[in-house]
């Protein structure tokens, strides 16, 4: 999976850059979104053809219940999120790619003790709004 994660990160990456210089993203230097949620939630990639934010969960932390107009898809960078969507539920390892298709009541929650962090994608970029419930 971590591959199949990589190859299409490295093929949105492509698609954007082809005549462009490298341009790298740290976490680290990405301000904290202001969203519905209260969470950590940084942008790292915001594209037309993509958008990537990188999520981090402290223990107890939860998206709240919405919808998203565009298919997402949840790759788990680190810890043990459990993974809403539609009426499964499952809880997820590192190096686990999920996907969730448009227009399905999904979110994320954190019933660990530790840090999870979260890579989310939704390809192309919304261009209406995400349905919080």
């Amino acid at each position: 999976m971590r591959y199949l994660c990589e190859r299409i990160f490295t093929y949105l990456l492509f698609i954007t850059f082809k005549l462009q210089k490298m341009k790298i993203t740290k976490y680290q230097d990405q301000e904290v979104k202001d969203t519905p949620h209260k969470i950590d939630v940084r942008e790292m990639y915001n594209k037309a053809t993509a958008q990537a934010m990188l999520m981090a969960l402290k223990p107890g932390e939860s998206l709240k219940p919405h919808k998203t107009p565009v298919d997402v898809f949840f790759y788990i960078v680190e810890g043990r999120p459990t993974i809403h969507i539609g009426d499964e539920s499952e809880v997820c390892e590192a190096d686990t790619l999920v996907e969730s298709p448009a227009d399905i009541v999904h979110f994320l929650s954190n019933d660990s003790n530790s840090l999870t962090r979260i890579l989310v994608v939704k390809a192309p970029r919304p261009i209406s709004l995400t349905k919080v419930l």
